[in-house]
């Protein structure tokens, strides 16, 4: 059964859930050391959204910079921080971040120990160049020795019935019985899709856990990670942390959550959906969930007439 914990807006040990409102870096200086296991977030992209204001570049990654260095002191030895980024683009050039965070991180003496691509399907379709449709998750460690649950996040084994064909281990299954590693390319396995790949979808109009947040995190794609770099009751921060969605993907396996943004209608929607969800009435995503796959039948599939009669014109 699920425990029911209060809301608190300052972090403190005691706590099992906290949302702050205000400034991601006057609000990291509060925060004592060594207090977390996992920094998650997506951070602003610098692209004008509406919960940000476009800077220069350097002068995004400066700020970016002091984040990165106060939540290096805020993880544990054991801990992790993983950085979900997409791209920067200015007069129509594209400047991919996680290049740009790569050397900031490994001079503060973090360790990449994954580049994680999230690939999703929908996304805005480009006309100068190829649409998008992936980001870029940095996985970084403060140390060697650090918490890797792999046996949490094993997938499917496409072929579990594989068998070694030689050696001493000869006729005996050759992977694993909870699955195989999901590697470094994120969609979930599934054997009941004939093509066994499942994505984890961004948060779209018709997305079960869609609020008014245009850049919002999917708690599958978060809770991944907090299977795997964490522990029950370990504590994970999201210093950008938007509606909640990283909150709700640690408080969902028994650990403890911190969020921290500056818009308080976000906020708000962060307190509610940690509300429903503690009073399950949440809609969300299940992990592992098969996307909608197209028959093919559907009036939506159907190429219009007007698009045939232009492709024959084309052609001709």
């Amino acid at each position: 059964m699920l425990t029911t914990y209060e809301i608190s807006a300052q972090f403190h040990n005691d706590e099992h859930i906290v949302i702050t409102e205000g400034d991601t870096l006057s609000e990291l200086k509060k925060l004592p050391k060594d207090s977390f296991k996992l920094a998650v977030s997506s951070p602003p992209y610098n692209i004008n959204k509406e919960y940000e204001k476009q800077v220069k570049l350097q002068d995004y990654l400066n700020w970016q910079t002091e984040v990165i260095r106060k939540l290096a002191t805020l993880i544990t030895d054991d801990g992790s921080i993983v950085w979900q980024v997409g791209n920067y683009v200015d007069d129509g050039e594209v400047y991919p971040l996680d290049m740009y965070f790569y050397p900031i991180f490994k001079s503060l003496g973090l360790q990449l120990r994954n580049r994680i691509i999230w690939h999703f399907d929908h996304g805005l379709h480009a006309s100068k160049r190829f649409s998008g449709r992936y980001e870029v998750m940095l996985w970084f460690t403060k140390t060697k020795n650090y918490t890797f649950n792999l046996d949490s996040v094993r997938v499917p084994s496409k072929y579990p019935g594989k068998l070694h064909y030689k050696g001493e281990k000869i006729g005996q299954p050759s992977g694993n019985p909870l699955g195989k590693n999901p590697s470094d390319y994120w969609m979930l396995i599934c054997q009941e899709w004939e093509d066994g790949m499942i994505e984890i979808p961004n948060v779209k109009s018709n997305h079960p856990e869609k609020t008014t947040h245009p850049c919002q995190f999917p708690i599958e794609l978060i809770e991944r990670c907090v299977l795997a770099l964490t522990h029950e009751d370990d504590w994970v921060l999201d210093p950008f942390g938007g509606v909640g969605s990283s909150l709700i993907a640690a408080l969902k396996n028994n650990r403890k959550g911190m969020v921290i943004d500056r818009n308080p209608q976000y906020i708000e929607i962060a307190k509610q959906r940690v509300t429903s969800f503690q009073n399950g009435t949440l809609r969300i995503r299940p992990l592992g969930k098969p996307i909608h796959k197209p028959t093919g039948k559907e009036k939506v599939t159907q190429m219009p007439s007007e698009w045939l009669n232009a492709k024959q014109d084309t052609l001709l």
